[in-house]
């Protein structure tokens, strides 16, 4: 029987995500994205079926598997705009290195100030980073995967929702700048977006989110765990 929930579960995801996605391009609102809907339906429904987690997840899960080939996925834009790419790779690479280095040390920074536990500070920090990389640094540095998946989830869908926003007020009208922006402060579900305003604000967006998991791999594991003694242990005795 669990099976057949599982089975059921692993389609019904897939229906349901595509479902959103078809509401959302005809009526164009931000808060019809799919990568806010799709999860709250998903959890009325396991809530009124009665359904546990774990067995909506042993089908659903094998999405969850493929997030890693997903990212991989966003060579392909990079791939075809390489030369541009070349011609600005200064600037980006500062970028994202100043991006990921204020995201880490922010949320670092944050969750202590609102007193969470250590725990949860682990599983906040890599928030900026696309899920499945973002799973294994906290999983690194002690933190909880699921949670991080969470926060991660949480930034990106944030992030996607405010970005036209930003954009509209900061005025950022290059190609570069929004790609950039979306990329490194909400990763795939950014990226996602980034590709709505074109295809360069989408290669500039997948570029951002694979290198500013990278930077944070290195900066997770090297950096962050002398601030983290240096804050708790000298600025916070």
């Amino acid at each position: 029987m669990s099976l057949w929930i599982a089975g059921i579960s692993l389609l019904g995801t897939i229906v349901i995500f595509y479902s959103c996605k078809m509401i959302y391009k005809k009526y164009k609102k931000e808060w019809l994205t799919p990568m806010l809907v799709t999860p709250l339906v998903i959890i009325i429904l396991l809530l009124l079926t009665g359904i546990p987690y774990k067995t909506y997840n042993a089908g659903a899960s094998v999405l969850t598997n493929l997030l890693g080939p997903a990212t991989v996925a966003f060579a392909v834009p990079i791939y075809k705009n390489v030369n541009l790419l070349k011609k600005h790779a200064f600037e980006i690479f500062v970028s994202i290195a100043v991006g990921s280095t204020v995201a880490i040390i922010s949320s670092f920074i944050m969750a202590i100030v609102v007193g969470l536990n250590n725990e949860l500070v682990h599983s906040l920090v890599p928030r900026s980073v696309t899920t499945p990389i973002a799973m294994d640094i906290s999983n690194m540095i002690g933190g909880s995967p699921t949670l991080t998946a969470v926060f991660v989830m949480t930034t990106g869908i944030l992030g996607s929702l405010l970005a036209p926003i930003v954009i509209k007020v900061c005025r950022f009208h290059n190609p570069s700048s929004r790609g950039l922006m979306l990329g490194m402060g909400a990763h795939g579900a950014g990226t996602s977006r980034a590709f709505e305003f074109g295809e360069l604000e989408g290669t500039f967006a997948s570029l951002a989110m694979i290198v500013a998991a990278l930077i944070s791999i290195v900066l997770s594991t090297t950096i962050f765990p002398v601030i983290e003694h240096l804050v708790i242990n000298i600025l916070l005795p």
